[in-house]
């Protein structure tokens, strides 16, 4: 599978219009503008089309999917052959949810996430977001160059929900929401060692690489941004890997990207040649990811704590030095 992908994202910089119309018509424009770029993922803001739309409650605006919505996005994700998130109140089963609809290279409906943790809009909680219904699921699907997990809005504030997204696997959480966030993004990027892209309606909007750095970012003036990744990344831990990018770049040139981040002790690696894998990077120059080191403490630990004595470990760094080259 390719890993290597271009995700682009958008910010609706508090553009809203009056009504659903106007507001779909506006953020396709951006979406439009985004697939210039020949992005392989775009996403969208939060419940865009009804942001601003004064007098209605969920079950008046919510629309079915497929419905005008989904079907303008996903004539653009056909026509540009990429992954589109969609976020819009849906209708089903007699009920409102607040979702993102993942649309694939051809237009058809991936699947949906439903916001597990919808803002109460009632001082005693007994109503969220005007008659939402929390979501129960945090899937993660499978995209045809990685696997990605999507969180909305206040979702940001459940540090468990994005904790099970990299357990089950994300290397990209996607983030619509009507705020810009600000540091929890970095935190659960770094935390989780996977990437992290917002799409905001007000505010900024940031891609964040999965050591927590942001990486790009909209402002008042550019609305459209992208970055070319690979999800086939490797963060690792500079404990007994301080030669590994120097080794990294004489063995491959300009077919690695390392990016050292030496206050908090990590690489980022990410291949970029044709046909070279994490994997085989991680093999040749003998080093593991961060996680697995972290891991092996944990094996380490429960024995000596038990007064016993720690079974040996045969990493792959061997007897290279722990703070040095």
């Amino acid at each position: 599978m390719n890993s290597r992908a271009r995700i682009a994202t958008v910010a609706q910089n508090r553009r809203f219009f009056p009504t659903v119309e106007q507001n779909r018509e506006h953020v396709m424009g951006l979406l439009d503008r985004a697939l210039q770029h020949q992005p392989d993922l775009v996403c969208l803001p939060e419940a865009f089309p009804t942001v601003a739309v004064s007098g209605k409650t969920p079950d008046k605006y919510a629309e079915t999917v497929p419905g005008p919505t989904t079907d303008a996005a996903a004539k653009r994700a056909r026509k540009g052959r990429c992954y589109v998130v969609c976020p819009l109140t849906t209708k089903r089963e007699g009920r409102c949810w607040n979702s993102a609809v993942v649309l694939d290279r051809a237009g058809a409906v991936l699947g949906i996430y439903d916001k597990v943790w919808p803002v109460t809009t009632t001082p005693d909680y007994t109503l969220l977001e005007d008659g939402i219904t929390p979501g129960s699921a945090l899937p993660v699907f499978e995209l045809d160059f990685g696997r990605i997990g999507i969180q909305i809005c206040f979702d940001l504030n459940f540090r468990e929900s994005w904790a099970a997204l990299a357990e089950k696997g994300a290397r990209l959480v996607l983030w619509p929401s009507a705020y810009p966030g600000g540091f929890p993004l970095q935190a659960y990027a770094w935390a989780h060692e996977y990437y992290v892209m917002s799409s905001v309606r007000s505010g900024a909007s940031r891609i964040v690489n999965p050591c927590g750095e942001i990486v790009a970012k909209t402002d008042e003036w550019v609305e459209v941004i992208w970055k070319d990744v690979n999800l086939d990344y490797v963060v690792a831990h500079a404990d007994f890997n301080y030669p590994v990018p120097d080794e990294l770049h004489a063995r491959y040139g300009d077919g690695v990207s390392v990016r050292v981040y030496a206050e908090e002790a990590l690489f980022l690696i990410e291949p970029l040649a044709e046909g070279l894998t994490g994997e085989r990077l991680r093999r040749e120059c003998r080093f593991e990811s961060c996680t697995q080191y972290l891991a092996r403490h944990r094996e380490a630990a429960p024995h000596l704590r038990a007064g016993r004595q720690a079974p040996a470990q045969d990493a792959a760094h061997g007897k290279r030095a722990q703070y040095s080259k």
